[in-house]
């Protein structure tokens, strides 16, 4: 399971899935969600956008 390492990965993961879904528009996805969207499944994308915000950094360090 690949869990969110930012808040910035959970809410791109988050906007990705719902275009999956089709509840956004594909073409409105830009940078790490439309990356996330073309490499990755839903059940990838459902569990990365579920991840627990209240505990991760604003972004993730390239470490």
């Amino acid at each position: 399971m690949a869990k969110a390492r930012s808040k910035a990965q959970q809410q791109a993961a988050g906007a990705a899935l719902a275009a999956k879904r089709g509840e956004a528009d594909v073409g409105d996805l830009q940078g790490a969600s439309g990356d996330m969207y073309d490499s990755m499944t839903e059940a990838e994308l459902e569990d990365m956008a579920s991840t627990e915000r209240s505990d991760l950094p604003d972004t993730a360090s390239d470490d």
